[in-house]
């Protein structure tokens, strides 16, 4: 059942694809504000920079499990 849905066709591609393309920009944003606030660059404010990483953590582990469900049955 999680296999089907991982390998739903969406223009052509599965969603596990896209899932992995928004975990790779939420990862990448993250670590941009964050580098941001550090060199004192506060062009979004740092309160968005743990609000990001627990969503790319979220994002990541539904990648996760879609991943696997390839090689367990879920």
């Amino acid at each position: 059942m999680v296999r089907d849905l991982a390998y739903t066709l969406i223009l052509g591609k599965p969603l596990i694809m896209y899932g992995g393309i928004l975990t790779f920009i939420l990862l990448i944003s993250t670590a941009t504000v964050g580098w941001f606030n550090f060199k004192a660059i506060y062009i979004i404010p740092f309160k968005w920079h743990p609000r990001l990483a627990i969503t790319t953590i979220v994002v990541a582990i539904l990648h996760a499990i879609l991943g696997l469900s390839a090689y367990f049955n879920f």
